[in-house]
């Protein structure tokens, strides 16, 4: 008996439901433009996917609207249930579909690194974690936290920022060492084993593991009072006077002295905020929160779930215990997975009473009241733009407010290196996964007009809609409103370029930086909104986003070939080796910095051609 189909109208997906395997993996859901909308895992994929089309009323509202939206979908065999969960973290992680739940921010969150692995290892901020050999701390969602918490760092435990390569052979040190900024390993004033040291003592501190550097600290000053150092003891006393004050503002918080992450989450509205607590050594070092996108109709279970996954994927340290407010889904999976992560056993525990519940309910409670302030916050800035597209919908004359605004710019010198930019502003809020950079081609000189005509040309002409079976994407969505850097003859050059596409219906704009007049196609004195007008503020912050995106293209443009040229002229670089050094070092300060090791293991230089290299540079 044939069996029935299970997503009639869709031949190709029910073939697909009709012929799934019974094995563990992943199933990845795609709309008719082939986008990823959903991403999830099963033990039998089989049942696990075909559930979805089975009764499809009786879901929730969130699942009935994917199901409807699914075109196509693909699957992906994983040897176990650990497997599968590993993969649905990186899928999800790399295509964020909307109907998941994911952690709500375009960009990676900064880490504070340590790079164990040099000689005379540096701290610096990146969005990157990398099997390096480097000790990673984070993730943080506050960059200013970052930077503050590397500014008392530095000031307890002062360490290089140069990037100089260090010898110990200096015969000056910099200015940094005299104001007590850094223990200049580069003069010889501390060996490599005392920095590496200093730089393991930060490395606890990060941890919150004050309590060691403080025993460590008062055994090294008495050390030194011994040996009649005073110098060196003071300067040791001052320390551990540093670190007992970031002690006394650390709230105690168990008596276990353990390490242990504790997660609450609001929710209202389909928005959702997690706070996570830090506890290390028995005292609350730390706390963080995010915002939670995608949570309509999700259980509750099922958001903590999703919110473990991401963040411990992304987390540079797990500790033995994580404490939650009720049971997720998964439970087992993810204690295993997170076992794997650390290395040593990872408990989720859920507390009935005691201290523990009471951190739970402190973390919820912080959840709420954060939730509260940044939905307030969003619904003044949403009130504002609002205001503010009203006020440009009146001022250009427009038919309705600009929904979609698309501002370009040019930035060159004297022609050179030319590059322009365009950036999206999508209901008042830049829309940063529309922008675009081009790299003039056709205009060989410094003419403004004609390299605006070319970005713009390039531009529409791929403005096309996407044909019957073929993915859409950004390039295929109009603009309410064209902005170009300038005044009228920019105005004309766009006026110009949309009459050729056929687009001569988008409304267009001019906006001069000088005077921050606006040139109409239908004005013939320019027009000059209030200074204190939402609208040219939000005018301005689009046309400066498009100048900012322009020249950061421009620099890196113009380096590459400042770069190039001047390692033309090095005897036995060739383009090979040029382009391969530039390929691994990326600039030449770099280049100069690295050791004649390093650049003899760049592919086609060899040791000779590093030796040379390194003395001619």
């Amino acid at each position: 008996m044939a069996e029935r189909h299970l997503a009639p109208g869709r031949p190709a997906l029910d073939l697909k439901l009709q012929t799934l395997p019974t094995k563990p993996g992943v199933y990845i859901m795609k709309d008719v433009t082939g986008k990823i909308i959903y991403v999830g895992k099963a033990i039998n994929l089989r049942n696990r996917v075909r559930s979805y089309f089975h009764t499809p009323h009786a879901h929730e509202p969130k699942v009935q609207r994917l199901v409807a939206e699914i075109a196509d979908l693909e699957y992906i065999i994983a040897g176990s249930e650990l497997e599968a969960l590993i993969l649905e973290c990186n899928l999800i992680k790399k295509h964020r579909p909307r109907y998941n739940v994911r952690l709500k921010d375009d960009k990676r969150y900064p880490y504070i690194k340590i790079s164990m692995q040099e000689d005379y290892p540096r701290l610096t901020v990146t969005r990157r974690m990398l099997a390096d050999g480097a000790r990673y701390f984070g993730p943080f969602t506050n960059a200013k936290a970052v930077r503050t918490t590397l500014e008392l760092v530095r000031h307890i435990f002062p360490y290089i920022l140069c990037k100089r390569e260090i010898t110990g052979s200096d015969k000056r040190a910099c200015l940094y060492y005299h104001i007590g900024r850094c223990p200049a390993p580069c003069t010889g004033a501390i060996s490599r084993e005392q920095y590496r040291e200093l730089m393991a003592q930060i490395a606890l501190f990060l941890e919150g593991r004050q309590g060691q550097i403080l025993e460590s600290l008062r055994k090294r000053m008495a050390a030194a009072a011994e040996a009649l150092d005073f110098e060196q003891a003071a300067a040791l006393r001052d320390q551990v006077a540093a670190v007992e004050a970031v002690i006394e503002r650390q709230r105690v918080v168990s008596a276990s002295l353990s390490d242990q992450d504790v997660i609450a989450f609001a929710r209202e509205d389909g928005q959702a905020c997690v706070q996570i607590f830090f506890v290390r050594g028995g005292k609350l070092i730390g706390r963080d929160y995010f915002v939670l996108s995608g949570t309509h109709d999700e259980a509750d279970a099922e958001i903590m779930a999703s919110f473990v996954k991401q963040f411990y994927a992304e987390a540079a340290y797990v500790p033995p215990e994580i404490v939650l407010p009720r049971r997720i889904d998964e439970w087992l999976v993810i204690e295993e997975w997170l076992h794997t992560k650390r290395g040593t056993k990872v408990t989720l525990r859920v507390p009935r009473s005691g201290p523990k519940r009471e951190l739970v309910q402190m973390a919820a409670e912080n959840a709420t009241e954060t939730l509260a302030n940044l939905r307030a916050q969003w619904e003044r800035e949403e009130t504002r733009y609002s205001a503010a597209l009203a006020e440009l919908q009146l001022a250009l004359g427009l038919s309705e407010p600009p929904a979609r605004i698309e501002c370009y710019d040019i930035s060159n010198i004297q022609g050179v290196s030319a590059t322009g930019s365009m950036v999206v502003f999508a209901k008042g809020l830049p829309r940063k996964g529309d922008y675009r950079h081009f790299r003039i081609k056709a205009v060989p000189g410094p003419d403004d007009f004609s390299m605006m005509r070319e970005v713009l040309r390039r531009r529409f002409r791929r403005a096309q809609p996407a044909s019957a079976g073929t993915k859409a994407d950004s390039w295929s969505v109009l603009p309410s409103l064209v902005i170009v850097d300038g005044g009228l003859g920019q105005l004309n050059v766009a006026r110009e370029v949309l009459a050729e596409a056929g687009l001569g219906h988008i409304a267009v704009a001019g906006l001069a930086k000088k005077e921050e007049e606006l040139y109409l196609p239908s004005r013939e004195e320019p027009l000059r909104l209030p200074r204190d007008s939402e609208a040219l503020f939000l005018l301005q912050r689009i046309r400066d986003e498009a100048h900012r995106f322009a020249v950061r293209l421009h620099h890196k443009v113009h380096e590459a070939k400042s770069m190039a040229s001047q390692l033309e002229e090095i005897p036995g670089i060739g383009p090979k080796r040029r382009k391969a050094l530039l390929a691994r070092f990326g600039s030449l300060d770099a280049i100069r910095a690295a050791t004649v090791e390093e650049l003899a293991a760049v592919p086609g230089m060899g040791m000779a051609a590093a030796k040379k290299l390194r003395e001619l540079l």
